[in-house]
C-alpha cells in the first residue's frame, strides 16, 4: 500500500523526488503518512479534497479486499 500510495503522488506533483510514504501501525489501522515539498500539497489534496478523497477510498477498498484498515495522513 505504501508504494502504491507514493506512486500516484508521484504522478500528480511537480517535484516527485520529494514526496515520501511513511506507514505507521497503530492499534487497528495501518496509517499511511504521505509528505510532499510545500507547493504540491495542494495538487495532492486537489479542489475542494476531491484528490485526497479518491485515494482514501482507493485506500478502504484495497484494505477491505485485504482485512485490513488503511488511512492517510497528508502532512506538510
Amino acid at each position: 500500500m505504501k508504494r502504491l500510495v507514493e506512486r500516484i503522488a508521484q504522478g500528480l506533483v511537480d517535484r516527485p523526488e520529494a514526496v515520501s510514504v511513511e506507514a505507521v501501525e497503530e492499534d487497528n489501522a495501518t496509517v499511511l503518512e504521505l509528505r510532499v515539498a510545500p507547493g504540491d500539497l495542494g495538487k495532492v489534496i486537489g479542489k475542494q479534497g476531491r484528490t485526497a478523497r479518491a485515494l482514501r477510498t482507493l485506500l478502504a477498498a484495497v484494505g477491505r479486499k485485504q482485512g485490513r484498515r488503511f488511512a492517510l495522513e497528508i502532512l506538510e
